[in-house]
């Protein structure tokens, strides 16, 4: 009886041991091509205090860190054709994903530097 309890007792908290799911990506389509979408998005978040670490026009990817406290880390990746292109944003902190809210002030940004905005 006691065993059970302890192996009961184990299980549940190793079951809190769980990995999180990745974080899923924060979508926007606009009507910029893909590459001018990129060297916008790099320049805004350079401007923001952000550090490139990684960028690749072929491959439409962009990966950034705050070089500032709290260090959050912008992964960003770039698809489409012509003069339309699908950004997918996800920001972490630690490894954890923050929530949609923290990336609005950096997708307004960016549609407005392309122009997409009133």
């Amino acid at each position: 009886m006691k065993r059970s309890i302890l192996i009961l007792l184990l299980a549940g908290w190793l079951a809190g041991c769980a990995t999180p799911a990745p974080p899923q990506p924060h979508e926007l389509q606009l009507a910029a091509s893909p590459g001018e979408t990129l060297r916008k998005a790099m320049h805004l978040l350079m401007e923001r205090g952000y550090v490139i670490r990684h960028a690749d026009g072929e491959l439409g990817r962009l990966d950034a860190v705050l070089a500032r406290m709290p260090g959050y880390a912008v992964s960003l990746r770039v698809t489409g054709q012509g003069d339309d292109s699908r950004v997918a944003f996800i920001a972490t902190r630690g490894g954890r994903a923050l929530p949609p809210t923290v990336l609005d002030p950096l997708l307004t940004d960016l549609q407005s530097r392309l122009g997409l905005l009133p």
